[in-house]
């Protein structure tokens, strides 16, 4: 079992290295998340510490999963702990996501799903699915009736988000490289949500 959470900016700093091992391992998996191959875990951590002042402002949103059950054997628990208390300080970090609010005055009804991630020895419980839904229902909650994302065309994830009722819009050819440094086209999916108003429990 897994929890699933919103983070602040100082549990994202708290975090930070725990999540550069889980890009690291999604990039070393083949994901083509903006990364290539080998993939520093310091420098992936640099890179989630450098999003922390957007989180603070609000101009990006994130979650992560972790496991219930504590500590994977071998984790340091003191690591990284005391910032991200909140956050399941000392777990492994199992997956993550960010939403990333439109700020222009004409856009601000939608949103860019980025960087879903789990790792992959958490995979096959469901845990995209449950970080998704869990992005879907805070955006809701903002206001948010549009989602948008790309994601490298026949991947495993195009299966997530047919079946998470997305629609596709298209394809990109030679987007973006894989990690190996390979061109690969990539599909664009939209979703449409539900005003605040009418979605489950209101």
């Amino acid at each position: 079992m897994y929890t699933v959470r919103p983070v602040t900016a100082e549990e994202l700093l708290g975090a930070a290295e725990r999540l550069g091992g889980l890009l690291a391992d999604t990039v070393d998996g083949g994901a083509s998340v903006g990364f290539l191959a080998p993939l520093d875990p310091g420098a992936a951590a640099d890179w989630w510490r450098a999003l922390a002042p957007e989180v603070g402002a609000g101009r990006l949103l994130l979650w992560v999963a972790y496991p219930e059950t504590g500590a994977d054997p071998g984790t340091d628990a003191g690591t990284d702990a005391g910032t991200d208390a909140g956050a399941g300080a000392g777990r492994r970090i199992a997956g993550t996501v960010q939403l990333r609010p439109a700020s222009t005055a004409n856009g601000r009804h939608r949103a860019e799903v980025a960087k879903l991630m789990v790792h992959r020895a958490d995979r096959g419980h469901g845990l995209a699915g449950r970080l998704l839904a869990a992005l879907e229902a805070a955006a809701v909650g903002r206001g948010i009736r549009t989602l948008v994302l790309d994601t490298e065309t026949d991947s495993p994830a195009e299966r997530l988000y047919a079946a998470a009722g997305w629609t596709r819009v298209g394809t990109v050819p030679d987007f973006a490289t894989d990690p190996a440094g390979v061109p690969h086209a990539t599909t664009v999916y939209y979703k449409a949500l539900p005003a605040a108003a009418d979605s489950p429990g209101r």
